[in-house]
């Protein structure tokens, strides 16, 4: 099997790249989220208890407890945590030394903070949590309802799955930066016995995620997902389309029903691929992948999380394919022994017949047609919720049993190096390590089986009781979480949007335009990936049931009727693009619309709407209703924030870097920060090319002698080990 140093290095740069988008995009929302002024100020979230400091922190594992001893309240502690993981990750991304465990522990641990620190008002159980992270697009009433203030804008799935795969980053990379010409002992490609066996975990993270994802379109019974209609409502349906989506909108509906048969087999039939043992059948699940995630780039705005799964398709890559050269393939026959060449002919034959049951799997369950009058495809499905479900079981137990076996071949095949190494003390050094990796992979791969189980509750009843004993223990720590997107379609009659609007009379209405959702008919869905606006994410939330069910929004009406900036700034980086920037309304209140794409032909409008029903009220300071549901969900807070010093250096220095950022649209300064590390990166790319151009003779060094030939088996070992090293160490020059 090929290696995967390059896919692991590829790996941890993407993990660094996207922790740096993260935390650079809560940065710019802090204020107006969990400032003293925000929406939800962070004081409310952390209060001591009166336990002990570690089991404090070990119930509740955030860095933000330390922040007083800084001199810093809970929101400047974000701020200072999320502004050094921006750097730590940048640093990361570009510097291979800073690509080690301990910093992705500290990126990880970071994140980790913040996002508990946003979640310790959480009232519901295990369960309602469960259903929410399912309910990525349909939130019922009750867990709306549980899910109280504080946690909200947080509890994203893609939160959760940075989490997890951070923390597998920690495991992946390496202790020791070794240099190329001197790798470990042993193995096929110079690899330490236990460097695959933490990446193994990325790959099932990834299997975890697709086949979940595809399997709860079915089990939710969406009557769009079974009727193949789900794509006729997602591009206009979806929290933040982008101008493509239009584009997709407006396709012909056979081409949207392909488009989810499509979707179904590359995230439920595919998936299992990514453990198959022959290399081009991992090769296409991989750009199966890729194309998926592309797509719904191009089409919606989901902040970092496509990106976070192209990242984990890495695992599916290997040394091989990434070092491959034009034209390499037509110097490589060279005569085979017959037992090589009967095992080719067999993958073959097995691969086209993967290749084949797909298709033919998919033409038989969707009825596929063509109808070449039309010119078009047709599709239905053509099996039943009954069948699916007896399916699902039969087939859940044996993922399971799949991911054991193909942890269990990596486990023999890390073994099998460890007995390659020569040297008794770097035997010993790696044994240790193999050991301490391996009882990780192991541990981290029975929690996942519990959060995974959820797909099919018969079988997560059948689970081991240990792994159920392991999960809870560390469920705090959110090493394994569950996923499943898309579960429901929303917005079938129509796109539901909650419009603003204040006044100073009560009569004459004047509505507050957001920067990034739909609003004005005639402004173009804005591209704001890699940022996400975290509050038009829960306006669009919001939009599907009553204000009651999010309790947040009436204290969002508090904050704009007081006028404060922090959280203006949300809705309107340029304060005077605000319309009540002079001074704050005297009123608000709040309409719900319908929202649908504008026809092919209709002048300067992207959108069509219509008024459905008063969503909220109108209220003003003082007013009672305001003030009952204030006090209703808790949102008043009566103590004053605790005195810090104002003229710490530490506190000035974040109120500069506020200072000089704050006029940066978040977007811009995301892109900007992209823009930084591709200049580095050719940078780095013309300084390695001038250095490799100067040749030995120019610097006065004798050039080396030539390898000489050898004959039989020596000769064969000789040149698979130059091989070897010139794919790993080219690269790895360039990277630097």
């Amino acid at each position: 099997m090929a290696g995967s140093r390059l896919p692991r290095q590829l790996f941890l740069q993407g993990v660094a790249g996207v922790f740096m988008f993260a935390f650079a995009s809560l940065y710019t929302q802090i204020p107006g989220l969990y400032g003293p002024e925000g929406i939800l100020p962070a004081r409310r979230m952390l209060r001591p208890q009166g336990k002990g400091h570690w089991q404090q922190l070990w119930e509740t594992p955030t860095l933000l407890w330390e922040a007083p001893r800084l001199g810093l309240d809970t929101a400047q502690g974000l701020e200072l945590l999320s502004l050094l993981g921006t750097v730590l990750a940048l640093g990361a991304l570009l510097l291979r030394p800073l690509r080690h465990p301990l910093v992705y522990l500290l990126l990880w641990a970071a994140y980790l903070s913040a996002c508990q620190a946003s979640r310790t008002l959480i009232s519901s159980s295990p369960s309602h949590s469960h259903l929410y992270l399912l309910e990525d697009r349909h939130i019922c009433p009750l867990t709306a309802l549980s899910l109280q203030v504080g946690q909200v804008f947080f509890y994203f799935q893609w939160d959760s799955l940075l989490l997890e795969t951070g923390f597998l980053a920690v495991l992946v990379a390496p202790l020791r930066q070794f240099p190329n010409r001197k790798q470990a002992q042993g193995g096929l490609t110079g690899a330490l016995p236990h460097e695959g066996l933490p990446f193994w975990l990325v790959r099932w993270l990834l299997f975890r995620l697709m086949f979940a994802s595809g399997v709860v379109k079915l089990t939710s019974r969406c009557p769009t997902w079974w009727g193949l209609t789900a794509l006729t409502y997602h591009y206009e349906t979806q929290c933040l389309p982008t101008p493509a989506a239009w584009l997709a909108h407006h396709l012909p509906v056979w081409l949207h029903k392909l488009s989810v048969v499509a979707t179904f087999l590359i995230e439920i039939a595919v998936p299992p691929l990514f453990f198959a043992p022959i290399r081009r059948l991992r090769l296409a699940a991989f750009y199966a992948q890729v194309l998926l995630q592309v797509l719904i780039i191009i089409t919606g705005n989901y902040n970092f999380f496509n990106l976070l799964t192209l990242v984990l398709t890495t695992a599916l890559l290997d040394d091989q394919h990434l070092t491959a050269e034009p034209g390499l393939g037509r110097y490589k026959k060279t005569p085979t022994s017959w037992p090589k060449a009967l095992l080719t002919t067999l993958s073959l034959l097995l691969e086209l017949a993967v290749y084949g049951l797909l298709a033919y799997g998919t033409v038989h369950y969707f009825g596929l047609e063509v109808d070449w009058q039309e010119h078009a495809i047709h599709s239905r499905t053509t099996f039943t919720f009954h069948q699916f479900s007896q399916w699902l079981k039969t087939v859940t137990l044996p993922t399971v049993w799949l991911g054991v076996a193909s942890l269990a071949w990596e486990l023999l095949t890390a073994l099998w190096r460890w007995t390659q190494v020569r040297g008794w003390l770097p035997k010993l050094r790696a044994a240790i390590q193999l050991s301490i990796l391996g009882a990780a992979t192991v541990a981290l791969f029975l929690i996942s089986l519990v959060p995974y189980s959820y797909v099919e509750p018969e079988t997560h009843g059948r689970l081991w009781t240990g792994a159920h004993r392991l999960s809870g223990a560390v469920g705090h720590l959110q090493l394994a979480n569950s996923y499943g997107l898309f579960r429901r379609m929303t917005g079938l009659g129509g796109r539901p949007e909650v419009v603003l609007e204040g006044s100073y009379n009560g009569h004459h209405w004047t509505e507050i335009e957001f920067m990034y959702k739909p609003g004005n008919v005639s402004r173009p869905p804005p591209v704001v990936v890699p940022h996400q606006p975290r509050l038009d994410w829960q306006m669009w939330f919001a939009a599907l049931g009553p204000h009651t069910h999010s309790p947040w929004f009436t204290s969002l009406v508090l904050r704009l009727l007081q006028g404060k900036e922090p959280v203006i700034h949300l809705i309107q980086n340029n304060i005077t693009r605000y319309p009540f920037h002079k001074q704050p309304p005297t009123y608000i209140r709040a309409q719900r619309y319908k929202y649908w794409f504008s026809q092919p032909g209709e002048q300067s409008r992207w959108w069509r709407r219509q008024w459905v029903e008063e969503f909220f009220p109108p209220v003003s300071l003082g007013d009672p209703a305001l003030e009952t549901l204030l006090r209703q969900f808790g949102l008043q807070d009566k103590s004053p924030p605790r005195a810090r010093n104002p003229r710490s250096a530490l506190v000035q220095a974040l109120h500069w870097v506020r200072t000089q950022l704050s006029p940066i649209e978040p977007p811009t300064l995301l892109w900007g920060l992209l823009g930084a590390v591709g200049a580095v990166r050719v940078m780095q790319a013309l300084l390695v090319s001038r250095s490799l151009r100067s040749s030995p003779q120019d610097r006065g060094e004798k050039p080396q002698p030539a390898l000489k030939k050898t004959s039989g088996a020596a000769s064969e070992q000789a040149s698979r080990a130059t091989n070897n090293l010139s794919s790993s160490s080219r690269p790895a020059r360039q990277k630097k």
